[in-house]
């Protein structure tokens, strides 16, 4: 009983031919190992360390809110990190085409927000959705938002979702 689903930066094709899948995929699918020395010595720092270490990594965010230091730090773990980079270089491998038929089947309910600045998923694939889905609710970000919006505008995009769902939340 889904009544909408919000897809936002969506990471539905050709992750391996963006901008940043042409970067990152060689080095998620064949030197994902090199990271695990580094990130195992790193665990032994105290945790106090590491969230000062993170959120220098941060510090150009602007409004980086405590939360995201948190979860951070758990970065700092050779399981979370081997988990990530396994699942990344599997993204590389099988998000290849998108699956037309299935959005079709389901445009109704679903709204897409693609970004002007995406390097995971360029503007080119909205246009292409855009063409391929005319009567879809699919959307263009025009506030500069990126694709990590949850390091540093997450309320602001959940105050954008509330508002493109206020009928549908109304109704239940």
């Amino acid at each position: 009983q889904v009544l909408r689903s919000v897809l936002l930066f969506p990471t539905i094709e050709r992750m391996a031919q963006s901008p940043q899948g042409k970067l990152m995929t060689p080095l998620l699918c064949k030197l994902r190992y090199v990271l695990y020395m580094p990130v195992y010595l790193l665990s032994f720092l105290p945790e106090g360390v590491k969230a000062s270490l993170v959120r220098f990594a941060l510090r150009g965010m602007k409004t980086c809110d405590e939360s995201s230091i948190t979860t951070s730090v758990n970065l700092f773990s050779v399981d979370c990190i081997a988990n990530i980079l396994y699942m990344a270089s599997q993204e590389m491998l099988k998000v290849v085409e998108r699956d037309s038929t299935t959005i079709k089947q389901n445009l109704k309910k679903l709204i897409f927000y693609y970004g002007t600045g995406d390097s995971w998923c360029p503007q080119h694939y909205y246009d292409e959705i855009k063409m391929d889905f005319p009567d879809g609710d699919i959307r263009l970000c025009e506030k500069g938002l990126r694709h990590a919006f949850v390091l540093d505008a997450s309320k602001e995009m959940a105050a954008m979702i509330t508002d493109w769902l206020q009928d549908d939340l109304t109704k239940l």
